[in-house]
């Protein structure tokens, strides 16, 4: 028995070491075929994504994105497919699995997009050239003249780049062409006075200063004939119909459903817990309002209406604003203070060697959020993160008032929290961070915003404003990210029409009627992405609330976070699994 025993203790042992090997073998072999050469290979098709990221390789580069270009990037997505499909992620560790899950993802979304999707003929949006350049300008990532002598070689391809997309586009959406109306416009301020000043005052010959402005004047050209182009193709649409809808439908939001969003819920299931959310947070507020009710409205007593008591006491909360050119200083005012919050209370590890920019959002990026995050990559991780507001000065007085209403007192801090920190600033710094290559590059967007979502309720959590004023307001908050998805699946497939979708904005999620209608303006223009945020937090904080369960003392918020940022921006439900409940214990 004694040697039987042995026998079967060394069989396990033999086992174990060969089940290992396999899984290093089919490791080594993915991360072989798909670590920096195949990456490389991908940045030479996408340059402009490549350049966001950091790696500038092939920064001087501007492909065409015209017949042939389609076609050899559909190529490399189908090779790199059929490649990854002859691997056994099974037989990987769990690092490279995970990494494999995630490309696979990624590569199958891309060629889903190219080949069935096809927004490239419908949404001329897409064709924008201002961002590549701007961060070619404003990057210090090789010295002045290196970089101006790149930026003269992409713009000697611009002309065809903008023929190119002409070519591209038929029977497109009417709201996206007004939006690339509205951007191209914007590009021009890229290469406008600043950019001769600049290459005045540079290192750059005579002669190569000629070039750089002879191709400057024809990219100028160029736009300014996409921006015509557009314009007289609005008109016609116009006039004559004929445009695309904007809505795309169950089965396409099917699909983007399913390659965005990746937390194990399908859209009907996510769509039924918003409305269940909805339900739960107007029961609270209307709590939170019977208690301020008497110090608000004093000798007043409220409508008998739920919807209605809150929405009135939303509004005289709402007096309680920046004036309009407060609003920028005060968001830049705000981040220290929520950075030595969370360090104070231990919240999560920050990084103060990494700079974050607050600035005026740049014209080309405007007509879709009023606020954003433009962050480097892992390949330029020490550059400049940009934090975007957009001015004021193109609203009237009423629209100005209504927005400043809308970002009041209190969910001004929210919105400062969901875009800097602890949320996307601090979350993509972690992301640049990560051993993964794969994780940190291809980002998922559900993860992204839930992450920031998530950031909101954690900083309550904890002790941020605990008044019953700041609670009612985030709960209005909350709201926003429960109707996004009501108001994204609605529009897209169920047909919701833009009066019920300012019902349900205004009236339901107490929104002003700005916010409202450049909320509607956004679920034209954009697909799944508005429902990415409770998706996120949802599959968030579930993931938490049950570690917690499981754990209870031993739980270590702190661990918990930086456990869940370690893995950059993959998809909650790729994460979640490496995660163990005693690395967060201990």
């Amino acid at each position: 028995m004694h040697r039987l025993a042995a026998i079967a203790r060394h069989a396990v042992v033999v086992l174990l070491f060969v089940c290992g090997a396999a899984q290093a073998d089919a490791g080594t072999q993915f991360r072989a075929r798909f670590g920096d050469a195949f990456l490389d290979r991908y940045w030479a098709l996408h340059p402009d994504e490549a350049i966001s990221v950091g790696y500038y390789k092939y920064a001087d580069r501007l492909p065409a994105p015209d017949t042939r270009h389609r076609a050899e990037l559909k190529g490399f997505l189908d090779r790199s497919l059929a490649q990854l499909a002859r691997l056994a992620p099974s037989a990987m560790d769990a690092a490279a699995r995970t990494d494999y899950e995630v490309l696979r993802g990624a590569l199958e979304a891309e060629r889903w997009s190219l080949v069935e999707f096809r927004d490239w003929r419908w949404a001329p949006s897409q064709y924008n050239v201002a961002d590549g350049f701007a961060l070619l300008l404003d990057t210090p990532y090789a010295p002045q003249a290196e970089r101006l002598r790149t930026v003269s070689k992409r713009l000697a391809q611009v002309p065809a780049y903008f023929a190119a997309a002409r070519a591209a586009i038929d029977h497109p959406v009417r709201e996206q062409v007004q939006l690339a109306i509205q951007q191209s416009e914007g590009s021009l301020d890229v290469f406008g006075d600043t950019l001769e000043k600049q290459l005045a005052g540079s290192a750059l010959s005579a002669a190569e200063r000629a070039t750089f402005l002879r191709r400057l004047a024809a990219a100028r050209q160029a736009i300014s004939g996409y921006v015509a182009f557009l314009k007289a193709l609005d008109a016609r649409l116009g006039k004559d119909g004929g445009a695309r809808d904007f809505r795309i439908g169950k089965a396409d939001y099917d699909q983007l459903f399913a390659y965005t969003i990746q937390t194990g819920v399908t859209p009907e299931q996510l769509y039924a817990r918003a409305q269940a959310e909805k339900e739960r947070l107007h029961a609270r507020m209307d709590v939170l309002a019977a208690q301020l009710w008497p110090t608000y409205f004093p000798g007043e007593a409220p409508p008998a209406d739920r919807v209605a008591r809150i929405g009135k006491l939303i509004a005289r909360l709402s007096d309680q604003h920046l004036a309009p050119d407060r609003f920028y200083p005060e968001v830049k005012a705000l981040i220290p203070r929520l950075e030595a919050w969370v360090r104070d209370h231990d919240l999560v590890t920050l990084d103060p060697s990494r700079p974050l920019e607050v600035r005026v959002t740049p014209p080309y990026m405007r007509g879709v959020s009023m606020a954003s995050i433009n962050a480097p990559g892992p390949y330029d991780a020490m550059a400049k993160t940009f934090f975007n507001v957009t001015p004021l000065d193109d609203f009237t007085p009423a629209q100005a008032e209504s927005f400043l209403r809308e970002y009041n007192r209190w969910l001004l801090q929210v919105l400062v929290i969901h875009e800097a920190v602890p949320g996307h600033y601090v979350q993509l710094i972690y992301a640049n961070k990560t051993p993964s290559r794969i994780k940190s590059l291809f980002g998922n967007g559900a993860m992204i915003e839930g992450w920031a979502v998530y950031s909101e309720r954690m900083m309550l959590e904890s002790g941020w404003d605990p008044s019953p004023e700041m609670e009612l307001m985030y709960s209005k908050w909350a709201l926003r990210v429960v109707c996004n998805t009501l108001l994204d699946y609605g529009v897209h497939v169920q047909g919701l029409s833009e009066d019920d979708a300012l019902k349900l904005l205004m009236n339901e999620a107490f929104q002003s009627e700005t916010e409202a209608r450049g909320k509607w303006r956004r679920v034209q223009l954009s697909y799944v992405q508005l429902a990415s945020y409770f998706a996120g937090f949802s599959a968030i904080y579930d993931f938490r609330e049950s570690l917690k369960a499981q754990l209870g003392a031993r739980f270590d918020l702190k661990k918990f976070h930086e456990r869940f940022l370690a893995h950059g921006s993959a998809p909650v439900a790729v994460i979640t699994p490496l995660i163990e409940a005693e690395d967060v214990a201990r």
